[in-house]
């Protein structure tokens, strides 16, 4: 076993388990810049690993009450179905199938990742401006279509990218539900995630694009390095950590869309 992939795992788990960051914003590229892995398969690898990762996130939201499985379910309306269409196009009209879109899924993976760093960045002054700017009374049936959309849109970019579920998620929820305790908008956004990644996991699967022993040596990695930086989560400032993260992000987002 190349011991490279499960030291690559500990060390995206430990700052997914400080930052709470979303792995794919850091393994999909790490898998692609470092150690050459094809887009689609980096991609499609990675959505498994994010679906087994967020299981155990979604376990402990669930067991501590901070998620709203009735925004969860009208997330996953839009994005499974979504995720699913999208690899059925790019498999489709893309010469090679989803091997051959390798270009098209470094563009959104680059494009994404820069998006995620804004999220990052500026989570805080965007949810205070959606706060400022709520609706006296809300409309229930609009929120909801909303919400079924940003799923779709999360399940177009996540199917292609593997990034989008964490940060853009977040950040979209907070201007759908404004007044719902932040605590509560995650734990949803990390449990809408299992399915999502599942599903287009699965998908990348049927196609070919998963590789079985990378994503044993990923996870061999990861699950203790999640437990480490958890561990450790509270004695490191997260505004120091956030910066310098999405610092990172905008640079490999950048590299990857420069090279179109």
């Amino acid at each position: 076993m190349d011991l490279m992939y499960p030291l690559a795992g500990f060390a995206v788990g430990a700052i997914v388990g400080l930052t709470g960051v979303g792995g794919g914003s850091l393994m999909t590229p790490l898998l692609v810049l470092l150690f050459g892995v094809s887009p689609s398969v980096a991609v499609g690898t990675d959505l498994l690993y994010a679906a087994v990762t967020k299981a155990g996130g979604t376990v402990a939201h669930s067991l501590k009450g901070t998620v709203d499985w009735a925004i969860t379910r009208a997330l996953a309306y839009g994005s499974i179905p979504g995720a699913a269409l999208t690899l059925l196009l790019v498999h489709q009209f893309f010469p090679g199938g989803i091997g051959g879109a390798s270009k098209l899924i470094s563009l959104f993976l680059g494009i994404a990742l820069v998006l995620t760093a804004g999220a990052l960045i500026f989570r805080k002054k965007l949810q205070a401006f959606a706060q400022r700017h709520a609706p006296a009374q809300p409309n229930p049936r609009r929120t909801f279509w909303l919400t079924v959309l940003t799923g779709a849109v999360l399940g177009v970019l996540v199917s292609i990218s593997s990034v989008g579920a964490g940060a853009l998620g977040v950040t979209a929820l907070f201007f759908l539900y404004p007044s719902l305790p932040a605590h509560r908008i995650v734990g949803s956004d990390i449990a809408h995630a299992v399915p999502l990644t599942l599903v287009a996991g699965i998908g990348h699967w049927l196609l070919g694009s998963v590789d079985w022993f990378l994503l044993g040596s990923l996870l061999l990695g990861s699950l203790p390095g999640i437990w480490v930086g958890s561990q450790i989560s509270a004695k490191v400032p997260e505004k120091v950590l956030r910066p310098i993260l999405a610092c990172m992000l905008v640079l490999i987002g950048s590299k990857l869309i420069a090279a179109h």
